[in-house]
């Protein structure tokens, strides 16, 4: 794993690896590249490779609005898992989280993607929420680091 790298996702081709993490991980909210690169002006977004292959993509959104909790979000791609690539990704975005300030760790799971559910419960998080999006039918899972 001394090959993985974590690079923040500026720069058209960097914006087009996360979004194929984020579109493979999640298919079904997938993102235009106008909406990336929307998110990448109010989120940090970071990309992972291993030497020069993709295997993740992270998003850390700021605490706002006052409070101090921010919600941090490691995906990593179906054929890279259970390398501690995610948890790398997640000890980094939780340091990023803390240095903005936040007091309070939520993230967020695709019920479809149960790899994703159990890296969060082994992780710390625990279920706070449940919602399907509009016209979708897949629920999105909110965790809460304890």
């Amino acid at each position: 794993m001394t090959d993985l790298r974590i690079e923040r996702a500026d720069g058209d081709a960097m914006l087009a690896a996360w979004r194929h993490v984020h579109n493979t991980v999640i298919p079904t909210a997938p993102l235009s590249a106008e909406e990336v690169l929307e998110r990448s002006g109010r989120n940090i977004l970071d990309v992972a490779h291993l030497g020069d292959v993709l295997v993740g993509c992270t998003t850390v959104r700021p605490p706002a609005d006052g409070n101090r909790t921010a919600t941090v979000i490691a995906r990593v791609l179906p054929g890279h898992r259970r390398r501690g690539h995610g948890t790398a990704l997640c000890e980094r975005g939780l340091a990023q989280a803390r240095e903005l300030g936040a007091e309070v760790i939520e993230t967020v799971v695709l019920e479809s993607n149960p790899d994703g559910l159990r890296f969060a419960h082994r992780h710390g998080f625990t279920e706070t929420d449940r919602y399907v999006l509009p016209g979708q039918t897949v629920p999105f899972i909110d965790l809460r680091l304890n």
